[in-house]
């Protein structure tokens, strides 16, 4: 049943659906599923795979859901069977919590106390709605804790009111009606007006609630949790309540007075409150999953980026071409020192001993007079590059950090970072909290654990897409490699370090604690360079390599001269080599990393230079072009680098001259793009670009 209901939801057929459902059972990882076992899910590709754990996963989770409601209900002894049947078919959350609210425990209500007055039957009487002489049978219920008959009435009407909210029909139907017409609203707090400022956009504003953007609420949560705010969601209460009426009160009723009483009173009190509730969390949930998507769709591009971007002086360090430090000094070429001659020198000197191919500079404080610097030193064949430097002081104080520097201060270490960033960005960033890096929107607010999960699968789709050198990774980025984790990635450094570099795949079957399934998982994303077998350094998977070395002797060649030939590959016919357990999806596959062997699939850095003259917000004018490079992507548009400390924003209204539904249809992280300068504000420091050519 489960495959189906997900079959259904995500449109995929249900025998690709049971294959994926299988291997996620069976322990395999997205990028294992998606890269090696395509014949088992109709080639779904890994964002499907994703799909389908995720639908899974919350599946899973209303299953025991549905489990405990059952054994509650059971322990009352109000379990029947009919009710058990519509437990059991119910794969809905919200429906399922509407059929489970009449029996879950509550506090102590209005209506429980109604109840142990004894006022139930009269609550009955007043529902049935036959009887013309309510108030005299309300004089049978006066006790001493009930010393009117108005008093047993309005306790009878509070037990009316709760049973209409447990109602499923009409919390549906103010469901319904709220979420198709009501308006979240948000109010300034009296007195916060100084306070919150920043939220004066909000101070008084309105959305539909089912078309509000994600950034749009998630300020408006921000300036609530701040204090600053006050949101509701506002719906046409006499409507709603006139069709709640319509339901609970008959033509010709007897207690009509009461009746609609207690109805209003329900809506008012006990309805509303629960429905407004539930549809804020439920946009809540809805930005929360827009802004981690925006998210995760920077961080995959930052992690995927192109490899080869004051205080007491600027830190220089060398690198050699691991990442190794081999040098450290610091340099005082700015203010207040000032000595400009001497860092050159400084410069040129540990650029010639260490034969540099490239200076990494960070874009934070003189930055662009440190690169100004390091340009005019005219060192030919040498690459300036600007980093950036988000999330750098993050990494150098970190326990990854100390531990590879325990004997360096925190601006070495950030230092080493960047320059690292530079020569592969993936294997770095995987180091530091993917919230530091600086992509994204409204990071903070969004669910926490729910943005963890995502982003570390981001983190391992982009770590097992490029694959790793065995031989020189981190243990940080072989955490990341699908089957293994930190015991295992600590376990693989540690043999490495005692036995020396990895020969082949196999050998990592030596590794204490890494067995066959972690291998059958691993082996594909990580590469021997320069091993004892060539396809060790490729994406075949070593389950396949038998069916290279059949093409290579049915060629009457070896693996290596099959490899080595272009035009020998080009001539494999993949249908010949089509058997019951190898389809031809696999086939094509290995076909492709062949080509593919020992490349980087991450585009090329191109050099970049900001305008020369452009330093401060102070040297910007209206109506001037420049060169940028883009550093967020957002729901409402795209932050550009334009050279200064503070970015500008390209709105989504200024990215083209035609409609964009999302920023990320013209633009991507890096991109290096033209904008001209539409807008300064120096009080909220915010300036306002426009990518458009016509207007």
């Amino acid at each position: 049943m489960t495959e189906q209901i997900i079959a259904q939801r995500l449109g995929i057929a249900l025998r690709q659906v049971q294959g994926t459902v299988r291997l996620l059972r069976d322990g395999a990882t997205i990028p294992f599923i998606s890269r090696y076992r395509k014949e088992a899910t109709g080639s779904l590709d890994e964002l499907q795979v994703g799909a389908v754990k995720e639908q899974l996963d919350k599946l899973t989770e209303l299953e025991a859901r549905k489990q405990t409601v059952l054994s509650t209900i059971g322990e009352q002894g109000k379990l029947t069977d009919e009710l058990r049947k519509r437990i059991e078919a119910c794969w809905e959350a919200v429906e399922l919590e509407d059929i489970y609210l009449p029996y879950k425990p509550k506090r102590r209500t209005r209506a429980t106390v109604a109840r142990e007055r004894g006022l139930e039957p009269l609550a009955n009487s007043i529902m049935a709605q036959h009887s013309h002489d309510i108030a005299r049978q309300a004089q049978r219920f006066v006790t001493a804790d009930v010393p009117t008959p108005e008093e047993a009435i309005a306790g009878a009407c509070d037990i009316i009111a709760e049973r209409v909210s447990e109602d499923e029909r009409a919390r549906n139907s103010v469901r319904r009606t709220a979420a198709r017409e009501g308006t979240v609203h948000s109010r300034l707090v009296k007195g916060k007006e100084q306070e919150g400022v920043k939220y004066s956009d909000y101070f008084d504003a309105a959305s539909p609630l089912r078309t509000v953007s994600s950034h749009r609420f998630l300020a408006m949560r921000r300036g609530m949790d701040e204090g600053v705010l006050k949101i509701s969601v506002e719906m046409d209460a006499d409507r709603i309540t006139e069709g709640l009426c319509r339901q609970f009160v008959r033509h010709g009723s007897a207690t009509r007075e009461w009746m609609e009483a207690a109805v209003a009173d329900s809506f008012k009190r006990l309805i509303r409150p629960s429905i407004e509730t539930e549809l804020l969390a439920a946009a809540k949930e809805k930005a929360d999953d827009e802004a981690i998507r925006v998210f995760a769709e920077n961080l995959r591009q930052l992690l995927l980026s192109a490899p080869p971007g004051f205080r007491t002086g600027c830190k220089v360090v060398a690198l050699d071409s691991q990442g190794n430090l081999l040098h450290n000094t610091t340099v005082y070429p700015h203010p207040p020192q000032n000595r400009y001659a001497e860092a050159a020198e400084t410069l040129r000197s540990l650029a010639a001993r260490y034969k540099a191919e490239a200076f990494a500079i960070g874009d934070g404080t003189a930055g662009r007079e440190t690169e100004q610097l390091v340009r005019g030193l005219g060192l030919e064949g040498v690459g300036v590059f600007m980093v950036s430097e988000d999330g750098a002081s993050v990494y150098s104080a970190s326990a990854a950090a100390r531990e590879e520097f325990p004997d360096h201060d925190v601006t070495v270490r950030g230092a080493v970072s960047i320059g690292r960033r530079l020569m592969d960005p993936l294997s770095e960033l995987v180091k530091i909290d993917p919230k530091s890096i600086g992509v994204g929107q409204y990071q903070h607010s969004v669910d926490q654990s729910k943005l963890r999960a995502r982003l570390v699968t981001v983190v391992e789709s982009c770590v097992n897409k490029v694959g790793v050198n065995i031989n020189t990774a981190s243990k940080h980025i072989l955490t990341y490699i699908s089957g293994l984790g930190p015991a295992l990635a600590e376990n693989i450094v540690a043999y490495r370090v005692a036995n020396g570099d990895f020969k082949d795949r196999k050998s990592l079957l030596k590794v204490p604690r890494l067995g066959a399934k972690a291998y059958e998982q691993a082996a594909g994303f990580l590469r021997v360079v320069g091993g004892r077998n060539p396809l060790d350094n490729s994406a075949v998977h070593p389950e396949s390599y038998h069916i290279v070395e059949r093409m290579a002797a049915d060629a009457g060649v070896t693996v290596e001269q099959l490899l080595a030939d272009e035009e020998l590959r080009k001539g494999i016919k993949p249908e010949r080599y089509v058997d019951a357990e190898v389809g031809l999806p696999t086939v094509t596959d290995i076909l492709e990393a062949l080509d593919k062997r020992g490349l980087d699939p991450r585009e090329q850095l191109q050099a970049f230079s900001f305008d020369p003259d452009v330093h401060s917000v102070a040297d910007l004018r209206e109506g001037m072009t420049l060169p940028g490079i883009v550093t967020n992507i957002t729901a409402f548009g795209a932050f550009v680098d334009i050279g200064i400390k503070q970015d500008g924003l390209v709105h989504i209204s200024q990215l083209a001259d035609r409609y964009v539904a999302s920023p990320a249809d013209v633009v991507h992280l890096g991109q290096h793009v033209e904008v001209r300068v539409t807008g300064i504000d120096t009080v909220r420091n915010r300036i306002a670009l426009s990518m458009r050519k016509n207007g």
